[in-house]
């Protein structure tokens, strides 16, 4: 049997990993996206502006490392929402529409204990390179 390649993605227009961990790992068609937080890139900072602020933030950062792996939005297939607050799936599926319009991925949302840095939100996603046909 043929080896699978494994490629490590990073870019500096998402934050830098936060622990040991990629911001994503490609195998054969496949993008499996570390989740994301609403931390700017430049700072390191989670962004103010509350839990729509921070998602939006997460999923620019999202778009950034899906870049970097050669695909875009379109090409999720998979996401996971984990939300420090149920009560913010409301206002977090406000932004997350903007960036998922139509065909929308497959989702899990929950909500968890804590984040790190204390952040109000975090996706993270998979996604699969080359041109999709819809059914």
């Amino acid at each position: 049997m043929a080896a699978l390649v494994r490629r490590i993605v990073n870019t500096a227009k998402a934050p830098e990993a936060i622990g040991p961990y990629s911001q994503a790992v490609v195998i054969d068609r496949t993008v499996f996206i570390s989740g994301q937080l609403g931390m700017d890139p430049a700072s390191g900072r989670l962004v103010v502006g509350g839990v729509q602020a921070q998602t939006k933030q997460a999923l620019l950062n999202l778009g950034a490392i899906l870049s970097a792996a050669g695909c875009g939005y379109n090409n999720v297939v998979k996401t996971t929402l984990l939300l420090a607050d149920m009560n913010d799936f409301t206002n977090a599926n406000d932004v997350y529409k903007q960036f998922f319009s139509t065909n929308f991925p497959a989702r899990a949302a929950y909500q968890v204990a804590a984040l790190p840095r204390g952040g109000l939100v975090e996706i993270e996603a998979v996604a699969v390179l080359g041109p999709l046909t819809d059914a």
